[in-house]
């Protein structure tokens, strides 16, 4: 994805497309996340779509539950989404992200072709 060190940086507009490249999938990720969450808690925590919308969507974004959770099983899901919602918020910051620092650090490394 990414080109090598010894290529030229690419264009501002093949960068461009890059990072929205890298927004996209990363939306698709959050999606799919989000949806996960939601069926946990509706079909497991019994709780509406709206509502289990919003406590996968509080939990995911790092915010934390709204609804206390009643059954067991339903705990033991909110605390694995939980973690797993920890871990996909940090992987979704490095996917975002790698396109940027891949370009800085890759800028230090292009030769100027002066001597």
């Amino acid at each position: 994805m990414f080109e090598r060190q010894s290529d030229r940086l690419i264009s501002p507009k093949r960068f461009f497309f890059r990072l929205v490249k890298c927004l996209l999938w990363a939306l698709l990720a959050m999606v799919a996340s989000l949806c996960f969450g939601m069926c946990g808690y509706h079909y497991i925590e019994n709780l509406r779509w709206v509502d289990a919308l919003l406590n996968a969507s509080m939990i995911l974004s790092g915010m934390g539950p709204v609804d206390a959770m009643k059954t067991n099983t339903g705990k033991l899901f909110a605390s694995f989404y939980a973690l797993y919602s920890g871990l996909v918020l940090i992987g979704l910051v490095g996917l975002l992200l790698a396109p940027i620092f891949h370009r800085v650090l890759h800028s230090f490394h292009v030769e100027t072709g002066k001597k």
